[in-house]
């Protein structure tokens, strides 16, 4: 834990103690992180990040190639290995490519807004994805990062808003059924039905431009994305009739599974943490909230996915760095954050089944005076 640690102290070999992360007004400012970050990773370079949207792109290209042209050739028994090895792999690359689409949208790829929306809006609505959608709640998400009244994703239930089925979920049943939702339809639920985002006053979703997730001058963009997806959308049914359902499924539709259950782990992990603070309304604020997140470690995948799972703290800071620079950033905050920057390297298939487990509602500390505004993480009903 702290500027280079862990956030799970492991010094006790039958126990996990879990060191709470400081919830205290930071004794620094974010003029003072900036001020640590050497100059140069703030420049956006075209060039370079155009070539990791290229080798991301060539690598997506010669892995559909050689399922296409190889494993319908092998025999059955080994095509049913064949194809989950493929899903898995164009499903990492194209969640490289959806980082990429996810910096677009925050303005990150290059110092061209229309060039950095062009290529996030064809990235992300061929992966069926609604860019502007999610660009603007994604934005407020960042705007309001832990605060338990305008957090716009994953926002964690207080103990007092459980109800009767909520002890049914919180039984080893009913975490596997919920980690299992999550990597399936997580992310379905969530841009269709707004499940784990906000609560407003009226349904909200992702499609609608009357939705209450964005303002009268998003509308419009909102509409630009669901043309773009319905003509995406049409250009599969076509492929289907050409090539075959099955054969849409075991090309596209199954890595995509893959894609969204990568999109919603790593957001569920970067923000659930019994190390993490949530704030209420009388103690939230920006510098606070965007400090209530940790890193992770995802082995060989950091690269991958471009490292928007182990340098997500530097993001949440400042989110306009290009992920080429992040880990520099990273490297550059630490001494300035201290206690406030949050690092855990327990393996992830661990780590989900622990977070399931223990971070269940979120409850205001009774014996922490003057601190009632500010909740944690807990599973004991």
């Amino acid at each position: 834990m702290g500027s280079g640690g862990r956030a799970i102290d492991r010094s006790d070999s039958n126990s996990e103690t879990v060191k709470r992360a400081p919830s205290s007004k930071p004794p620094f400012t974010l003029g003072d992180i900036k001020k640590a970050i050497p100059p140069h990773c703030f420049n956006r370079s075209l060039l370079r990040s155009s070539s990791y949207l290229f080798v991301d792109l060539f690598f997506s290209f010669l892995f559909y190639y050689v399922a296409v042209m190889h494993i319908p050739r092998l025999p059955t028994s080994i095509s049913y290995i064949a194809w989950p090895i493929y899903w898995i792999f164009q499903g990492s690359v194209q969640m490289g490519l959806w980082v990429i689409g996810h910096e677009c949208g925050h303005q990150a790829f290059s110092d061209y807004p229309w060039l950095n929306d062009t290529i996030g809006y064809i990235l992300h609505t061929t992966m069926l994805a609604p860019y502007f959608s999610w660009k603007y709640s994604h934005r407020r998400h960042h705007s309001n990062t832990a605060s338990l009244d305008h957090d716009e994703s994953f926002v964690p239930k207080k103990k007092s808003g459980l109800n009767s089925l909520s002890r049914l979920l919180n039984t080893p049943p009913g975490r596997l059924f919920r980690l299992v939702i999550l990597c399936t339809v997580g992310w379905l639920l969530y841009v269709c039905f707004n499940v784990s985002g906000r609560k407003y006053e009226k349904f909200a979703n992702h499609f609608d431009p009357k939705s209450p997730i964005y303002n009268d001058r998003e509308r419009i963009q909102i509409l630009v994305t669901d043309i773009g997806l319905i003509a995406t959308s049409y250009g599969l049914y076509k492929l289907a009739l050409a090539q075959g359902f099955t054969w849409l499924v075991l090309v596209y539709f199954a890595p995509l599974v893959i894609v969204y259950g990568f999109l919603v782990v790593i957001t569920w992990l970067h923000h659930t943490h019994q190390s993490l603070p949530h704030y209420d309304s009388t103690e939230w604020n920006w510098l606070r909230g965007a400090l209530s997140t940790v890193d992770r470690d995802y082995g060989v995948l950091n690269t991958v996915l471009h490292h928007i799972t182990d340098t997500h703290v530097a993001h949440h800071l400042l989110f306009t760095i290009p992920h080429y620079y992040a880990m520099e950033a990273t490297k550059a905050i630490k001494p300035v954050l201290g206690e406030y920057y949050q690092f855990d390297d327990t393996p992830i298939i661990k780590a989900m089944w622990r977070e399931a487990t223990e971070c269940f509602f979120v409850e205001a500390d009774e014996s922490e005076e003057n601190s009632k505004g500010v909740y944690w993480f807990n599973n004991k009903m």
